[in-house]
């Protein structure tokens, strides 16, 4: 199975690779997303450590079941050969009602066909107002065109 664009990348393709992962994410659809892992790809997410795309379909799942009304922003912050660096922020609220924003950093490694084979994720968390929220686009689904990456924005 092959998942253009494949490396080394460019800046060009390595964007590319960041938006296609964001709208994957944004789609909260985890069969989907884990497609763009190998088989055996390894994860450190916050403080869990786990491997393969049956643990990735898991953790995605309770993700967004606590997650509710998701909506993420990726952008390119380093590229390498085979690896690429995003920040990224989100937003989403729990079964309450609170509302929270995450920031966060990850480092990912892909093989020759395109896969990610590892995914490391830094994340903070604050809880903000509705009134605060940044991201207002219909929950699951890409962010729209119109709709600045954090690099084009004042935040």
């Amino acid at each position: 199975m092959s998942r253009p664009p494949l490396p080394p990348f460019t800046r060009e393709t390595a964007a590319q690779k960041a938006r296609m992962a964001e709208d994957a994410w944004n789609s909260c659809d985890p069969e989907r997303v884990a497609l763009a892992y190998t088989e055996d790809s390894r994860w450190r997410n916050r403080s869990e450590f786990f491997q393969g795309r049956a643990a990735i379909v898991a953790f995605l799942t309770r993700k967004w079941e606590k997650e509710k009304d998701y909506r993420l922003i990726k952008d390119l912050w380093a590229f390498d050969g085979n690896h690429i660096a995003v920040r990224f922020q989100y937003e989403w609220h729990d079964a309450a009602g609170q509302w929270h924003r995450s920031y966060g950093n990850e480092q990912w490694e892909f093989d020759e066909h395109g896969l990610m084979r590892r995914r490391e994720a830094s994340i903070n968390d604050i809880e903000i107002a509705e009134k605060d929220r940044r991201f207002h686009w219909p929950a699951p689904g890409p962010r729209p065109a119109n709709v600045p990456g954090l690099g084009e924005s004042p935040f």
